[in-house]
């Protein structure tokens, strides 16, 4: 995984099991300050469960976002927009 698409489908295999409304489901990469920024846009009554329990869903799915980008050495952040 060494391009932004890969990470940001890596992302989309994670997040699309989770939501109900898959055809809301948006995410888009783009280079942003020398990173990755990956943005996750669901429908409002699923932003809940990509949030989790005191955020405990994003934090896992960030870290293994940014575990596979350190393989190449790539900055990774994951922001889910309102």
């Amino acid at each position: 995984m060494s391009e932004p698409n890969d990470i940001a489908g890596l992302v989309d295999c994670v997040v699309r099991p989770l939501v109900d409304y898959e055809e809301d489901l948006q995410i888009t990469s783009r280079e942003e300050d020398g990173a990755v920024l990956i943005e996750i846009s669901v429908n409002e009554e699923d932003t809940g469960k990509i949030i989790g329990r005191q955020g405990r869903v994003i934090k896992a799915i960030r870290t293994l976002v940014r575990a596979a980008a350190s393989r190449n050495d790539m900055r990774v952040e994951v922001e889910i927009l309102d």
